[in-house]
């Protein structure tokens, strides 16, 4: 049971699936506190294990040490297609098992992974740095999404365009889906690393930012030597891959890790992309945002198999939200106890992975305030 004697799983709905999943979350103050939200959560989910984190992180690195042995022991013998093949299924699953990692590193970054900062931050620096992730540099501008979700002035990543400034020629491609096509597969392979040398879909500066600059608006300047750090850190691992280029190939080195890389970056992209894009997720500016309502303005979704690989950060991403340093082995028993709690406020789309990506691609491509509708408060819409 929940808090009050409410049952732990909410009743059914009677709408159809896709007019369920598109219905709009509640936008006002929610009827509840977020030590309310926290109480229903077993104490046991805010403890975490050096053991049990390590024990993630060596699994992650095993998987991915016997794909590339693997990989680089019998592709080769295989005929021709099967070899294009083979080496096509080892880019997945490697790119999968990759971002595994990067998101053990994420954890680090939140002080999720153990009780000691200074052990978080060395495990997070070597695993973001080989994964070319400028650890720090993600770190604090991460943490200020946090601080700052859905809200159009302070967010950091993933803010939406008011319709004012929405490009002239929108219009005319929102719905030629060739474009469509094109612009989602420029987002999944540049997306990324735009983000962290540019500042690409991210809060507005008065002048450049880059997550690469010790300087950047982005960091204040008791944050610049440990950006100078993690620079460093992405620059020894660039160091490395020169030298394997050298000793083993250019083509050697996009095949073992470059290419699955850019499968890790794809699926980076397209996870945090999705959790703060959706038709029924609302957006605030100044005068209506408050933390507890920009973190719930979030949702989960479902990726079958690959929640498991990707430790459950996608659909566990409004637990996520509400209590950053809580680690991902938990997640799943807090996301339970907190949805009868949250209610309406709790948001889940099972839509297939696919599907959604085109639907948001279409029908989120600014925000605005309905007509007649709450000040400040901003919902996606792709009408001209």
């Amino acid at each position: 049971m929940g808090a009050g004697g409410r049952p732990s799983i909410p009743p059914k709905s009677t709408e159809k699936p896709e007019t369920s999943v598109l219905r709009r979350v509640p936008h006002s103050k929610p009827p509840f506190t977020f030590n309310e939200i926290k109480k229903a959560i077993p104490p046991h989910c805010f403890n975490r294990s050096v053991l049990r984190s390590f024990s993630y992180l060596i699994y992650d690195l095993i998987i991915s040490t016997l794909l590339y042995y693997v990989s680089t022991t019998y592709i080769h013998h295989l005929p021709s297609v099967l070899s294009s093949l083979a080496w096509m299924l080892y880019w997945i699953c490697q790119g999968c098992v990759l971002l595994g990692v990067w998101i053990v590193a994420h954890e680090c970054g939140h002080h999720a992974f153990s009780d000691y900062q200074w052990l978080d931050d060395t495990v997070g620096l070597v695993l973001h740095s080989a994964l070319l992730t400028p650890y720090f540099s993600w770190k604090h501008s991460h943490r200020r999404h946090h601080s700052n979700t859905a809200s159009m002035e302070r967010d950091e990543v993933h803010v939406p365009k008011p319709k004012s400034e929405v490009l002239w020629y929108y219009k005319y491609v929102i719905n030629n889906p060739p474009y469509l096509m094109f612009n989602v597969l420029i987002t999944l392979t540049l997306g990324w690393p735009f983000y962290l040398m540019f500042n690409a879909a991210g809060r507005k500066y008065d002048r450049f930012a880059s997550h690469f600059d010790p300087y950047s608006p982005i960091y204040s300047n008791k944050e610049r030597a440990q950006i100078y750090l993690s620079d460093a850190g992405v620059l020894a691992m660039g160091v490395v891959l020169y030298k394997l280029a050298v000793a083993k190939g250019l083509t050697w080195v996009l095949c073992i890790y470059g290419v699955p890389l850019l499968i890790q970056n794809g699926f980076l992209v397209v996870i945090t992309w999705l959790h703060h894009t959706h038709p029924a997720l609302p957006h605030y500016d100044s005068s209506e945002w408050d933390w507890l309502r920009g973190a719930l303005s979030t949702v989960d979704r479902d990726y079958g198999v690959l929640n498991k690989v990707f430790h459950n950060i996608a659909n566990t991403h409004v637990a996520h939200h509400l209590f950053s340093t809580m680690p991902h082995y938990h997640a799943m028993e807090a996301t339970k106890a907190i949805r009868p709690i949250l209610g309406d406020y709790y948001h889940y789309d099972g839509t297939p992975i696919l599907k959604a990506i085109w639907r948001e691609a279409k029908q989120c491509m600014y925000v605005e305030p309905d007509d007649g509708g709450q000040k400040g408060v901003l919902w996606f819409n792709n009408k001209f």
